[in-house]
């Protein structure tokens, strides 16, 4: 199974590219908030972590293999998950991707029907579904910090993941410890530890 794949970016369509590595192009599907993410890029050197699926229908006997692409780990982590919803699957999650993971793990987690439901081909009753299954799930995915944004802090995701971790021990809600660390970041600062994030967390709580 390919889980990642790297090579010079050639092409870069509505809602797939090609790769050139070595001798070889790959064709591969990309969402929306992606396509977006890679645009300015064409020509370089991209890595993608990737989701290889069967599409077609097997009593037929037409199996096409496909990759999907993604520019982090963790947007690939919240595509199987979206996908895993009954009444999703691939197709569908691949049309309605157009907003970053981070806005829609947020719509997911607070719970608002109408802001899933606005996704293209997820309507009303699949958005409860989504939600029903999803939201307690969603915390980390909310936490995103898209490192492609030059207006993000560089820091890692697992010193975010666990000082968002260490304030919910404290007895921060989901929503606080995520606010708390949306303000910290905003500063725009290197923080290589949870040490020094929690700092910033606090001294910011108390401006």
């Amino acid at each position: 199974m390919i889980t990642r794949i790297s090579g010079k970016l050639v092409r870069l369509g509505e809602g797939d590219l090609s790769l050139a590595v070595g001798p070889f192009e790959y064709e591969v599907l990309i969402p929306e908030f992606a396509r977006r993410q890679l645009q300015s890029r064409l020509g370089e050197e991209v890595s993608l972590h990737a989701i290889e699926y069967l599409e077609g229908n097997p009593a037929h006997g037409r199996l096409t293999p496909r990759l999907i692409g993604f520019l982090s780990e963790v947007e690939r982590e919240f595509f199987d998950l979206f996908c895993s919803v009954d009444g999703v699957g691939v197709k569908k999650a691949l049309r309605s991707m157009v907003r970053p993971v981070r806005e829609v793990a947020t719509t997911i987690e607070e719970q608002d029907i109408k802001g899933v439901s606005a996704l293209p081909g997820i309507g009303p009753a699949l958005a409860e579904r989504i939600i029903a299954k999803l939201r307690r799930k969603m915390p980390k995915f909310a936490l995103l910090v898209a490192q492609s944004e030059p207006t993000e802090a560089e820091v890692a995701q697992d010193v975010v993941r666990e000082t968002y971790d260490v304030l919910i021990t404290l007895g921060h809600s989901e929503r606080d410890a995520r606010k708390l660390l949306d303000a910290a970041l905003a500063e725009k600062k290197k923080y290589k530890d949870v040490e020094s994030l929690l700092q910033a967390v606090y001294q910011q709580s108390h401006q």
